[in-house]
Formats: C-alpha cells, structure tokens, sequence
C-alpha cells in the first residue's frame, strides 16, 4: 500500500464521524456539496486531520480543498 491510500484511508476514517448522511466517500466527493458541511464541521474537521497528521492546513490552502482527493493530496505534500 502506497503513503498516499494510507493518508486516504486515514482521512476517509476521520470523515466518518462528520458522516452524517451516510454518503458514498470517494476521491471526488466534495465536502461542501456531497457532504452539506457547514463551517463549524469544517473547523472541527481540520482540527481533527491536523490532530492525526501533526500537520497545519493554512487558510488559504483550505479555501483550494474542495475534494476527498484534494485533501489527501495536501496532507501528503505538507508532510513531504
């Protein structure tokens, strides 16, 4: 298994308390539109990935992260 599907495996386990509504979690779902995050979960999302990964997602980068596969993408950069 490469580092990147542990990350994706490690976020996907991060995502399924927020999980409210039980969807389908691929590289393209998005957590605005697939997942209906509002920002207060966003918040304590990052918190949470931050947390497991001992990483720090920057505004700005959170404001370009809008898939699954994004977020794997730039935790798997920040943590070089």
């Amino acid at each position: 298994m490469t580092d990147r599907q542990l990350i994706f495996d490690s976020v996907l386990s991060q995502i399924d308390p927020f999980n409210k509504k039980g969807v389908e979690l691929t590289e393209a779902t998005t957590f605005a539109g697939d997942l209906e995050w509002d920002s207060l979960t966003v918040m304590d999302f990052v918190a949470a990935i931050e947390d497991e990964f001992d990483i720090i997602i920057t505004m700005n980068m959170q404001a370009e992260i809008e898939t699954i596969g994004q977020l794997v993408d730039a935790v798997a950069k920040l943590k070089g």
